[in-house]
């Protein structure tokens, strides 16, 4: 398959799966949490807190892993395997962009002085599931 086609493919799945998995480093060991992810092509950002575990293993490894877009359906149900480095990012503009109504369970508002944004700059993307199709990985 043409890249080009395997970079919409990604991006479709970027556009309509917002909830995926999150994995850092925590003691030289894997540790995963569900996210909230928005993106821009593919540079990924979801909100968290200044106090949160994942800030604290960031400063000690910016190596991230997240899985986005499996809906459950089986095989043929393609999804996103993507590896990153993470950093930290708390900008206005970015902050308002990435802002929405289902952050205030965990925000008083886009000016929360706890609010940050994770970036994640991906290193390796593939696409994985495809119905009688190996993983392709994604030139970036």
């Amino acid at each position: 398959m043409a890249q080009q086609e395997l970079k919409q493919q990604a991006l479709k799945i970027l556009e309509d799966s917002m909830i995926g998995t999150l994995a850092t480093i925590k003691d030289n060991k894997p540790h995963s949490r569900y996210m909230t992810f928005f993106n821009d092509e593919f540079t990924l950002y979801t909100a968290t807190s200044k106090q949160t575990q994942k800030v604290d293993e960031l400063e000690k490894n910016p190596n991230a892993h997240i899985l986005l877009g499996y809906e459950g359906e089986g095989v043929g149900d393609s999804f996103l395997e993507i590896e990153g480095q993470m950093s930290l990012r708390d900008d206005r503009e970015l902050i308002d962009k990435v802002w929405n109504e289902h952050l205030t369970g965990w925000f008083d508002g886009p000016e929360d002085p706890n609010l940050i944004i994770l970036a994640i700059m991906p290193t390796r993307v593939r696409l994985m599931n495809r119905k009688g199709k190996d993983p392709q990985t994604i030139e970036l």
